[in-house]
């Protein structure tokens, strides 16, 4: 078994994902999930405001993008739990610290996150 309770994929906004049809994050979660056996929930972690897209803003501008649009909900169901938060694309890292701060607001819950590629 491994180390994690859960997998947590980094949530689209509802009309985003109406948009797009899918979310990457998500699709990547779950090939992660069925490789270490470990759940995955998109309840939890959500994305409450629709943001403009991050990709010609600049790193202070995407973390003043990003940095309170995300929520914990049912925090209780990941009390003492260690998630893992899966993003498509790390650039900035803007996104991910936006949702694993959320997640560490939660009592004794500890995050690991993990992305398919980096734009360096």
């Amino acid at each position: 078994k491994t180390e994690f309770d859960l997998i947590l994929p980094v949530p689209l906004h509802i009309r985003k994902l109406r948009e797009r049809g899918y979310n990457q994050s998500s699709v990547i979660a779950k090939g992660i999930a069925k490789a270490l056996d470990v759940p995955v929930s998109e309840k939890y972690l959500i994305r409450n405001d629709y943001n403009a897209s991050q990709t010609k803003f600049s790193k202070y501008d995407r973390w003043d993008n990003v940095k309170s649009i995300f929520s914990v909900r049912k925090p209780e169901h990941l009390r003492n739990k260690h998630v893992l938060v899966v993003d498509d694309v790390l650039t900035t890292g803007a996104t991910l610290e936006a949702c694993v701060r959320q997640l560490l607001k939660v009592e004794k819950c500890s995050v690991s996150i993990a992305t398919l590629a980096a734009r360096i």
